[in-house]
């Protein structure tokens, strides 16, 4: 069954084929360690990693490069701000990107290449440029490329001709889309800046060509797929394209894709409306990242996804609904049913994840299989660890938690409070167990207990 993946160059889904049969070589944009990622962020790195489980899931080997950016305006702009060194901005930072994927059940990319460590290579592709007369060197000693002699200048974004602006430079790392403009491949120094020795004098690489050069050294002049937000499309991303091709005269990549953007309670994060989180803030009203992962899951990566702390709040709910349902599954691995009841359904997931990683019908795939009474429980916990493979919902560490004698005293107390009606005095009792790191449910069948 083939994957078809969403080809933002083209537009349209596409049969995905490797150009090595053995491996799929990926570059996925990562952090700029300024500041710690926020949820935006992480839904991106989420669905970069579903793309990852999807291609094991269909036994390709995955080579995946993801870059950090550690020197770019924003790291530079906060340096001066805080009076501190580069090192001393993104050190911090940089662990805690590291700490977040673990506790989202990200796998790790083969190779995190920093920017400051790749300057020999960034020149030595700026120099190819310039070579090819598409790049220019200013009156101040920085480089740019010139637009208007790429050919295919605007084709991923799909920018019209009629907007590139001829003859006008952008020295930014980061700029609108109203008018394309010649970009900078190499600044010249300024006070207060890092800077690396150069042909065209001391200075630092712009924030594009840090990709370009670091992709091109690890996965080749001609890849797999390349994968980011939605809002790398432009500049960043055609950016990477023309750098890539000008030098090399070789397609760069054969597939991009694109995660949409993430709301939070229907408008755009920012910071004069207060509303960009972070895991450290889902943590800080008791949420599993694990809950924050759910979430992300139930939508399409091409859609918008809304964040609501009830969306938050439901989504923790059915992920402890999901882990108690795979507890109760029969400890063992011996299938004690027939292949009819079950090869159906990974044909169905399979269908649903190789159309273009669609998660949300995967998941209902697997809620089907949880609710099928005619499905053996062992070949319940099956399926479940081999659909978790996509999902990464962490199912295979979970075991059942003993609790503790005080805590079942309590909530044996809770419930006689509540028979006699003494209900300000339960839930006083209630929110002491809660502080102890313990919830209590009632339910029909009586209070069920889990850690938080």
């Amino acid at each position: 069954m083939p994957i078809r993946l969403y080809n933002t160059l083209n537009r349209k889904k596409q049969t995905f084929k490797s150009l090595d049969k053995k491996i799929v070589k990926i570059y996925t944009c990562g952090p700029t360690v300024y500041d710690i990622a926020h949820i935006g962020n992480l839904r991106t790195y989420i669905f970069e990693d579903v793309l990852r489980r999807v291609l094991e899931y269909n036994n390709y080997k995955v080579k995946q490069v993801m870059n950090i950016t550690d020197v770019e305006d924003k790291i530079i702009n906060k340096a001066v701000r805080e009076n501190k060194t580069i090192g001393e901005i993104i050190k911090p930072y940089e662990k805690i990107f590291f700490d977040d994927i673990k506790k989202l059940n990200i796998k790790k990319a083969e190779v995190y290449p920093r920017a400051t460590k790749h300057i020999k290579e960034m020149i030595s592709l700026i120099k190819k440029i310039i070579k090819k007369k598409i790049a220019y060197k200013s009156d101040d000693g920085s480089v740019y490329f010139e637009i208007s002699k790429f050919r295919n200048y605007g084709r991923l974004s799909e920018l019209e001709k009629r907007k590139l602006k001829t003859g006008a430079r952008i020295s930014a790392d980061e700029y609108q889309k109203e008018n394309a403009k010649d970009f900078v491949l190499w600044k010249a120094k300024k006070d207060d800046e890092p800077s690396w020795p150069s042909p065209w004098g001391n200075g630092r690489p712009g924030w594009h060509i840090e990709c370009s050069a670091m992709s091109i050294k690890y996965l080749g002049e001609h890849f797999d797929i390349h994968a980011g937000g939605v809002d790398n499309i432009f500049p960043h991303h055609e950016n990477e394209i023309a750098q890539a091709e000008a030098a090399t005269e070789k397609k760069f990549v054969n597939f991009w894709l694109h995660g949409e953007h993430l709301l939070v309670e229907g408008e755009k994060m920012s910071k004069s409306l207060g509303n960009i989180y972070t895991l450290r803030d889902l943590e800080k009203k008791s949420f599993n990242p694990l809950a924050l992962r759910y979430l992300i899951l139930t939508s399409h990566y091409c859609s918008k996804l809304n964040f609501t702390w009830a969306a938050l709040e439901a989504a923790q709910n059915t992920l402890n609904y999901l882990y108690q349902a795979y507890l109760t599954l029969d400890k063992d691995n011996k299938i004690n049913g027939t292949n009819k009841s079950y090869w159906p359904y990974t044909k169905r997931f399979r269908a649903a994840i190789n159309n273009d990683l669609n998660t949300p019908k995967a998941l209902a795939i697997l809620w089907r299989a949880i609710k099928d009474k005619n499905l053996p429980a062992s070949l319940k916990k099956r399926l479940l660890l081999e659909f978790d493979s996509i999902f990464g919902l962490g199912l295979k560490n979970i075991k059942k938690t003993k609790i503790p004698l005080n805590i079942k005293a309590m909530a044996a107390e809770r419930v006689k409070l509540r028979n006699n009606q003494q209900f300000v005095q339960s839930d006083l009792l209630r929110k002491k167990i809660e502080r102890l790191g313990y919830i209590v449910e009632d339910t029909l069948s009586g209070p069920k207990i889990r850690k938080k």
